[in-house]
């Protein structure tokens, strides 16, 4: 059987994004059981609530939410177990050296396929506090007004 080319999102954190500053992301691969991965195949997954965290000098995913697959038997997995990241020493060593810096934190941006293999995009984050969520929420709309403006220009409309 060919091996599927490209880059399949099954789950995206939105939430991430607007409650922590993205400071640099990293690709982990999953140590997933067979029903886990049929189940991600089926594009089920949840990231609400997760977060890696550091244990014995490895990376775990912890409260991602992978439904049980439905025509599993007996085997079938625990929906919300702890998984343990693949990362390359020198990575999980550089995330631990990063880490132990006061207000940071490993979220879960995205899951996905790429090329087959089920991986997980971590970032390291610090959290955001309200005021700077709505100056991003302020920003933001501001660039779309004036991209709206610049269209309306182009298009030769009148203000």
């Amino acid at each position: 059987m060919p091996r599927e080319k490209g880059r399949k999102v099954v789950a995206s954190n939105k939430k991430a994004r607007h409650d922590y500053a993205i400071l640099d992301t990293y690709e982990a691969g999953m140590a997933l059981t067979g029903t886990e991965v049929k189940s991600l195949r089926a594009g089920r997954a949840s990231l609400v609530d997760a977060f890696a965290q550091e244990r014995d000098g490895e990376i775990y995913l912890h409260a991602m939410h992978i439904p049980e697959y439905a025509q599993g038997t007996w085997t079938n997995h625990e929906p919300r177990r702890t998984r343990k990241l693949l990362l390359n020493r020198i990575e999980i060593d550089r995330l631990l050296g990063k880490l132990k810096e006061s207000g940071l934190t490993l979220v879960p941006l995205q899951v996905y396929f790429s090329d087959g293999w089920a991986k997980v995009e971590i970032g390291l984050a610090r959290g955001k506090k309200s005021y700077d969520k709505r100056q991003d929420l302020a920003k933001r709309d501001a660039d779309r007004e004036i991209a709206r403006a610049v269209g309306r220009r182009g298009k030769g409309m009148a203000e």
